[in-house]
């Protein structure tokens, strides 16, 4: 009995004087179920027509009066979440002068302070949608929705005016404002300034943010550094010295080079026929620890060869192969053509059957390269054996391969095994330039076979392509001795080709 009636005062205490600190309907938990339920009422609201008294709230987009009608039955207000559903729903739909309306709201009517990645994401909307000037106008706006920009939406308006040749012309006045609005330039806004100044193709005044960001104490990473030097290699009026030194500024702030910039310079140097400079390179990445791959030893091997220095050429072909770098068939090509220049042919007629040993297929530009060479020395029954070796190997033909063998056989005094190529060119739509015909039919024209020259006009007439001076002067001289019957049809043909629209002739 004593224990029940301590109970019981216990209880009589209890209820006397405990206090819940809390409603259970005011809780956290029970909040945001409500949010969650109101949001889904209003992504559902999208699928069905406006109320009447939706309707009656003038100038409110549908899917804006449906969120506050949403919310009020649960007796709670939006979060910022769900203005940024609503604005992200009426951008897919293209509905932006209701995002204005949902903007105004929120700045107007509600006092939560506006997250920072909404302003973040429609700045981008507004810019795939070429709506440039809403997104600098919500820029400068931002303060007036209760929230402080950083250098995050400083760099979203940077990123898509930059892509805009037009709006990239606004980039001084924003970060004008932006100092106004006491948002300090970071790292992050120098790359996307610097990266759009090399695209653009303005290398000068971004080395000169490059050394604003240095004298500023900024961090120059490698990224930066790597665009900068890319498009200063891109400078066809800047001279070897000058990219040298440029190189060496880069080395005293830092900058480890890799491969890519490497290239980049050993491109540059043998663009500017400065081959020894870009040997020099070359011999500096393995001083730096950085094995040459086979593109940078293919640039430098080209270019020597250039300068006709072919004891340089072969030296470095063996420099490669013990490097246990695997020539691609770019590499071959080039070797190649070194050979084919000193007259050895059939060195570099060899070199395919060491090609396919190693894997490197042979391909159309390797054949032109002997075939121009044969043709030189007129070898033409090998010139002949490599053509069917190429069909044989299913490498096609192109415009270049049959203006080498037209022009050999031509030279050579093979007029109609010329003309037969022509026709076969012509027929594959190859030939649209008049000077493949014009030593084929002046030679047809000087064997007195008129008729053929004439039909071969006719196939040029055909397919639309314009014949030179030459072969009107070699027919004219030709048809004066021969029968009227040449001379009618001559007539005829000109007329024909004189009246028909053919292609200008390159």
């Amino acid at each position: 009995m004593v224990r029940s009636s301590a109970l019981k005062r216990a209880n009589l205490h209890l209820r006397k004087h405990r206090k819940w600190p809390l409603s259970p309907y005011k809780a956290k938990w029970h909040q945001t179920l409500d949010q969650q339920q109101a949001k889904q009422n209003v992504k559902q609201s999208l699928t069905t027509p406006p109320t009447k008294q939706q309707q009656q709230i003038p100038k409110q987009p549908h899917i804006l009066s449906s969120l506050l009608h949403s919310f009020s039955i649960y007796n709670c207000e939006p979060p910022p979440e769900a203005y940024h559903f609503v604005i992200k729903t009426l951008a897919e739909n293209s509905q932006f002068c209701d995002i204005s309306s949902v903007l105004d709201h929120i700045e107007k009517r509600e006092n939560f302070e506006t997250p920072e990645f909404i302003f973040i994401d429609l700045i981008k909307t507004y810019a795939d949608a070429h709506r440039f000037q809403d997104s600098v106008n919500l820029f400068y706006k931002i303060p007036k929705f209760r929230c402080v920009p950083s250098v995050y939406s400083l760099n979203a308006l940077l990123s898509v005016l930059c892509r805009n040749k037009e709006w990239v012309k606004m980039v001084p006045q924003i970060l004008l404002k932006s100092q106004l609005m006491n948002i300090r330039i970071e790292e992050s806004s120098f790359r996307i300034l610097i990266s759009t100044l090399c695209r653009i193709n303005r290398v000068g005044f971004a080395i000169e943010i490059l050394n604003c960001m240095i004298n500023d104490g900024f961090c120059v990473d490698g990224k930066t550094c790597s665009w900068i030097l890319s498009s200063v290699c891109e400078q066809r009026d800047l001279s070897s010295d000058e990219l040298l030194g440029f190189v060496q500024e880069m080395k005293k702030l830092g900058f480890c080079f890799g491969m890519v910039d490497y290239t980049n310079v050993i491109r540059s140097l043998v663009k500017k026929e400065k081959v020894f400079d870009a040997l020099g390179i070359l011999n500096q990445m393995k001083s730096d620890g950085i094995k040459p791959d086979i593109v940078c030893y293919t640039m430098v091997l080209n270019g020597v060869i250039v300068q006709e220095d072919y004891v340089k050429a072969e030296e470095l072909f063996d420099e490669l192969l013990v490097l246990g770098l695997v020539p691609d068939v770019y590499t071959y090509n080039v070797y190649i053509n070194g050979l084919c220049k000193q007259n050895n042919v059939e060195a570099g007629i060899k070199m395919i059957a060491c090609m396919e040993e190693l894997g490197s297929k042979p391909d159309v530009i390797t054949y032109n390269t002997l075939l121009q060479a044969l043709c030189k020395v007129r070898e033409l029954n090998r010139l002949r054996e490599l053509v069917k070796e190429m069909k044989w190997k299913g490498i096609v033909l192109n415009l270049q391969t049959y203006s080498i063998m037209i022009d050999g056989l031509a030279s050579k005094g093979d007029i109609i095994e010329a003309c037969g190529l022509l026709e076969e060119a012509l027929n594959k739509g190859l030939c649209t330039q008049s000077s493949m015909f014009d030593e084929t039919i002046c030679g047809l024209c000087q064997r007195g076979l008129v008729r053929k020259a004439l039909e071969l006009l006719k196939q040029m007439a055909d397919k639309d392509v314009s014949p030179g001076a030459r072969v009107w002067e070699a027919l004219l001289l030709s048809s004066v001795s021969k029968l009227d019957f040449v001379n009618t049809s001559f007539i005829r043909l000109v007329d024909q080709i004189l009246n028909t629209p053919c292609k200008m002739e390159g």
